[in-house]
């Protein structure tokens, strides 16, 4: 795993916007314009997590599944503070 390769944290701030977006994108009915964001969002994260993967010479799957883990673990801790 990614686990000794930094993540910055513009790629775990990504793929929270891209949480967000999928949670409201399914939230209703499905629609073009409701997924838009999220599939937006999705491709921006997909390319940064490509570029930077390629730029620190480590694994592609790697980082992308150490960024979803340590984004859904932030949106864990936030949703957890949430509700206090």
């Amino acid at each position: 795993m990614a686990t000794n390769v930094e993540i910055p944290e513009s790629l775990i701030q990504l793929q929270r916007t891209a949480n967000a977006a999928r949670r409201e994108a399914t939230r209703g009915n499905y629609s073009t314009e409701a997924w838009q964001p999220w599939l937006d969002a999705a491709d921006v994260l997909q390319r940064a997590v490509t570029d930077h993967a390629a730029a620190a010479a480590v694994s592609r799957y790697e980082l992308e599944m150490a960024v979803k883990k340590t984004a859904r673990e932030q949106d864990e801790t936030d949703e957890a503070v949430a509700a206090r």
